[in-house]
């Protein structure tokens, strides 16, 4: 059935006279030439497939206004456009829907033919069906009245055997009898009547069974036709619904705590309702235990259902079956859908940043591995005002992203976990502000005799000297010299941060390579440099210490907040007066390998670090 090929035909009210510039070759124009006194139509045709275009009456077509003095124009092209295009909208509109409609119509059309094709079949076999067993029952019944029929005949023919022999036998007797009788030897009559009439009695004494030995009529057994009975009646009853078969998951059909499940049935398959059933599939469930998860029924009437209450980032086997007033269909095979995951949780402690990047670090937050992670940030004003512009970076595979960022900017930073159901809700943001070098300490790597404060940019060197067995050593952290290293981003460039002390402690800070020898002092060895503070009876002595060596130099002005600038492009590390603005010394190395802050306590006292903060201008000259 094709609508979409037919013209929708429009006849405009008699009405102005209208001028336009047409586009479609579709509609299509002629004139009605009036009588003398008779109204004028305007007629066109819509095809279904394009676009409405209007086509003007011929010149020769007489005036709207009924004036034949050779006016070409009445009225204002523009003053009706508006509404003309309002018109073809609408027109269009309606072809739109009738296209639509007509495909839809269509598919329909296409659907009765199959489902007719299947149900012809279907009748076919069970009429089929029905005359091969009837069939099969005929010729059993006429096997049956063949072996009754051979029966009878052969029974028959064995008493008519014997009724031949018995009438043989009498007549015997009865010519022996004649002979005797007319024998004119009286001794010979006397001799031979007396075994004659022997025979004769002992004859006589046979009985003869003159009853047939078999009925005339054959029998008539009940035929058992119910098995035909109910396969006619099966004709006009709808058959049980085949297997459903579940869709495999589509992204973005879940959420933390639901499924959307969706699944498919045979056209011509009549169900009055589906149950859905689903359960947890719980992998660390070893064989040994009979300890199964419990199962759940949903029961719905579409092919769809929502299901909820359920774990985050968790596989569920689902199944469903079908049922009418026949009876159950199968199971469908058994299918795997996830729940979408938790948010994860962002380690504040582990997270850097610089001008040019940020290093963010999270831990899942899921018990289930996850297929990715979204990494999304939005820039946000110096009021705390949040940009609408949000950017993504995608399909990130493992716990960790380096963001390239522009330098001077402050960011909000969230994070999803995606697997097959779709990305979970965001987790809890983390500031990052670009305006300058922003790290933690690595608390893993601090010597046993070093505290922190509560925000991580303090360290504490007791005055109480704990004992060597009393201390806990592990494979990273510092054995010799009390000191702990500062979890820089990993991006060349240029870094600056400042740490704080009093004239009393004798301190170490600078850089070190991760690998360090911890069983070494700052600055004594070619993989750590560093600025060391000795506190003497008479002076402050300073050291810039790389594998042991320092240049002999004096500083007079004892700094109390030193700063620090490390410029990989350049192969520098400076140390600086930050109050005074004063350059102390610059090592020169091109660092093979990225390096750490260090920072350490050569007696009891305290440090503070302060990073986050912008370079000063002759930190870089």
């Amino acid at each position: 059935m094709d609508l979409t090929g037919g013209r929708l035909n429009v006849i405009a009210e008699e009405g102005e006279q209208q001028d336009f510039s047409r586009q479609s070759s579709t509609m299509e124009a002629y004139r009605a030439v009036p009588e003398p006194g008779e109204r004028t139509f305007q007629r066109f045709s819509v095809n279904t497939n394009e676009s409405l275009r209007f086509e003007p009456c011929e010149d020769s077509c007489p005036s709207p206004t009924g004036a034949e003095d050779g006016h070409d124009d009445v009225f204002d092209k523009g003053e009706y456009e508006d509404e003309i295009i309002s018109i073809r909208n609408q027109l269009q509109g309606k072809v739109t829907e009738m296209e639509n409609f007509a495909g839809h119509l269509e598919e329909i059309f296409l659907t009765v033919e199959e489902n007719f094709g299947r149900r012809e079949q279907h009748l076919e076999q069970h009429y089929n069906d029905v005359l091969q067993t009837l069939s099969q029952r005929y010729d059993e019944r006429a096997s049956g009245l063949q072996e009754e029929k051979k029966a009878k005949l052969e029974s028959l023919y064995s008493q008519l055997l014997v009724c031949g022999q018995a009438l043989d036998a009498s007549k015997e007797l009865i010519e022996t009898a004649k002979e005797i009788y007319r024998c004119q030897d009286k001794r010979l009559f006397l001799k031979t009547v007396m075994p004659t009439i022997k025979r004769v009695e002992e004859f006589a004494k046979e009985e003869v069974d003159l009853a047939l030995s078999t009925g005339l009529e054959f029998s008539t057994p009940i035929a058992d036709l119910s098995d035909v009975k109910t396969m006619m009646d099966s004709i006009n009853i709808v058959p049980a619904p085949s297997a459903p078969v579940i869709n495999p998951q589509l992204p973005n059909s879940a959420t933390q705590t639901s499924l959307h499940v969706c699944w498919s049935l045979f056209s011509d398959d009549t169900v009055e309702y589906y149950e859905l059933y689903y359960r947890p599939v719980l992998e660390d469930v070893s064989a040994e235990n009979t300890f199964a998860p419990q199962e759940s029924k949903i029961k719905v009437k579409e092919t769809h259902c929502t299901v909820t209450d359920l774990l985050p980032n968790a596989q569920y086997e689902l199944w469903v079956t079908a049922t009418n007033t026949t009876g159950i269909s199968p199971a469908s095979e058994k299918t795997l859908y996830m729940t979408v995951p938790s948010p994860p949780v962002i380690k504040q402690r582990e997270c850097s940043s610089c001008p040019e990047a940020a290093l963010i670090r999270w831990e899942s937050g899921n018990t289930n591995p996850v297929d990715s992670y979204t990494v999304e940030l939005s820039e946000t004003g110096t009021g705390g005002a949040k940009s609408n512009i949000t950017e993504s970076i995608v399909a990130v595979p493992t716990c960790q992203c380096m963001i390239q960022l522009q330098a001077g900017r402050h960011y909000l930073i969230f994070v999803r976990a995606v697997n097959v159901g779709g990305p979970s809700d965001r987790s809890e943001p983390i500031s990052i502000s670009t305006t300058g070098t922003f790290f933690y300490l690595l608390e893993d790597t601090a010597h046993p005799c070093l505290s922190m404060s509560e925000d991580g940019f303090t360290i504490f060197y007791g005055d109480e000297e704990l004992p060597i067995t009393a201390m806990a050593f592990e494979d990273n952290t510092f054995t010799r010299c009390v000191a702990i290293l500062g979890d820089l981003i990993p991006v060349r460039g240029r870094h600056y941060w400042e740490v704080e002390v009093d004239d009393e402690t004798e301190f170490r800070v600078g850089v070190a390579y991760k690998d360090a020898d911890r069983d070494s002092y700052l600055g004594a060895n070619n993989s750590s440099w560093c600025m060391r503070h000795i506190r003497t009876p008479s002076r402050h002595k300073y050291e810039f210490l790389h594998n042991g060596w320092s240049p002999d130099l004096r500083i007079t002005a004892h700094p109390l907040r030193i700063g620090v600038a490390l410029n990989y492009d350049r192969g520098t590390l400076s140390f600086f007066n930050a109050n005074l603005e004063q350059h102390l010394h610059t090592f020169h190395c091109h660092f093979q390998n990225y390096v750490h802050p260090c920072f350490s306590l050569d007696n009891p006292g305290a440090l503070t670090l302060h990073n986050g903060i912008a370079a000063p201008d002759y930190a870089f000259i």
